[in-house]
């Protein structure tokens, strides 16, 4: 087990070219897509903030601008809100503007993986532990699941994972954890198995986007080992660094999102528009007359 530090910087794998929600992401990158007002990426990034997370590396390909504009100021648009006196607006574009320095682009040229991807910031993560969001998935809970997941790196100093259950019959379409011995809301990772046969997965706790990792995982990410559809696996990485330290799975507490799936999109939307006090009403009463009687 490595000495204990603090986690201080998150990677956000955002290259993906959104086949499943074409035409719109032949322009917008599925990240920009908006959940009620807000862009995907930034409900991800919300939730690296709440953690404490102070750099943030994203991992981008072609067409992936308008992300890196998103996160810095418009000075057009904030003088002519100030022009017309729209203090609220101003106030939100304030409060999601990331600090001066504190946010880092990298490209990764060629789609050859997760895996591939977060080797991408090998350079800027350096030789510390890390965060690893993945922008499809929402995490919608009190405490956040990366603050969840820091709770257990605090206590065990090692490498974790974030799962979450599925039905026992779907265990064959995720990656899955065996369990080991029980720590408080997390268990230690016995084994990963990504798309089990079906009746042969270890569990039915699945492998849900967010990782804390060591920085060793790098060392057998830059041996640029193909696996499954001829990509870079991150899991592969990570069974191989399983051989020389713990991997923990905290289990979330929450609900997740799959934007990356029109249903889960569309859902996300749903849940968000009906949390909003100023939607809500409105929002429900369409929400019924489109519905009508069965």
């Amino acid at each position: 087990m490595n000495e204990t530090k603090t986690i201080r910087k998150a990677v956000f794998p955002v290259a993906g070219l959104g086949t499943r929600f074409l035409p719109a992401t032949k322009a917008v990158p599925k990240e920009m897509l908006t959940v009620v007002d807000k862009p995907v990426i930034q409900y991800i990034v919300d939730e690296a903030r709440e953690a404490g997370i102070e750099h943030f590396i994203f991992v981008t390909g072609r067409n992936k601008g308008v992300i890196e504009d998103y996160f810095d100021m418009a000075y057009e648009l904030e003088a002519t809100l100030k022009t017309r006196n729209k203090t609220a607006e101003l106030e939100i574009l304030d409060d999601q503007l990331p600090l001066a320095g504190s946010t880092t682009f990298t490209r990764q040229q060629a789609p050859l993986g997760l895996g591939h991807a977060i080797w991408c910031a090998r350079d800027i993560i350096g030789d510390e532990p890390f965060a690893v969001l993945l922008p499809d998935m929402i995490m919608r809970s009190k405490k956040g699941c990366l603050s969840q997941m820091l709770e257990v790196f605090r206590d065990t100093g090692d490498n974790v994972v974030a799962v979450e259950e599925c039905p026992p019959e779907l265990a064959h379409q995720y990656g899955i954890v065996g369990v080991g011995k029980e720590r408080g809301q997390a268990f230690e990772i016995t084994e990963m198995v990504e798309k089990p046969p079906k009746g042969k997965a270890p569990s039915n706790f699945f492998i849900s986007g967010r990782y804390v990792l060591q920085p060793e995982i790098f060392r057998f990410l830059s041996m640029q080992e193909k696996g499954a559809g001829g990509e870079i696996q991150l899991t592969d990485a990570m069974k191989k660094l399983m051989a020389r330290q713990k991997f923990w799975a905290m289990k979330y507490v929450g609900e997740t999102f799959d934007t990356g799936s029109k249903i889960g999109f569309l859902a996300a939307n749903v849940a968000y528009g009906l949390s909003r006090p100023d939607l809500e009403a409105g929002f429900r009463a369409e929400i019924e007359r489109l519905i009508g009687p069965k």
